[in-house]
């Protein structure tokens, strides 16, 4: 038997990202999201959602640019601290110990020691209640060599340690039980 709640944002588990941004005079910062995903292929496209009182909310709409960085099981305390700390207060580069690198085609830096940075541009601002959604074109993806297989070029997040976020807490990612279409995959 299942019980009825009242409605709810109750879709988990999600990507734990840390939200790298830099306002029009330099200045960046760091905000972990976990309303973030995929919105189309071709073209490359995903959103992240703010709340618009946040500090990096003004740095991201006068920039209209930042980068997504997943963040793996030994970021999880940068991740947390992050998300409850506004950079209004903190430089939370110098206090997380997190590296930043100079992105490649926008402004906002990308984090070193994440496995995966989305670099982005935003293309719409959806004001959705006590979130505003950023719509974006993925404009560089910078992959982390060391999770690239040197004979077959095949990258392999999976052993990046990723983490996700479900209801109040941070999960490290767990394991493989099966890939795209091996419920169809003829066997040999």
């Amino acid at each position: 038997m299942k019980q009825n709640w009242k409605p709810g944002t109750m879709i988990y588990p999600l990507p734990a990202v840390i939200v790298s941004c830099a306002d029009l005079k330099g200045n960046s910062n760091l905000i972990t999201v976990a309303w973030t995903g995929t919105i189309c292929t071709d073209p490359a496209m995903c959103f992240i959602s703010v709340r618009p009182e946040r500090h990096s909310y003004r740095m991201i709409k006068e920039s209209m640019e930042f980068t997504i960085n997943l963040t793996t099981q030994a970021m999880a305390q940068a991740t947390d601290w992050c998300g409850v700390r506004s950079g209004r207060d903190y430089d939370k580069w110098a206090a997380t110990g997190l590296t930043p690198e100079p992105g490649v085609m926008v402004a906002a830096p990308s984090i070193a020691e994440s496995p995966l940075s989305i670099e982005c541009r935003v293309k719409e601002i959806v004001p959705l209640g006590s979130h505003h959604m950023f719509i974006a074109s993925v404009l560089n993806v910078r992959a982390d060599e060391s999770l690239i297989n040197p004979v077959t070029g095949a990258f392999d997040l999976g052993a990046a340690g990723l983490i996700n976020y479900s209801h109040g807490h941070y999960y490290r990612q767990g394991d493989e039980i099966g890939h795209f279409g091996w419920t169809v995959k003829k066997k040999k």
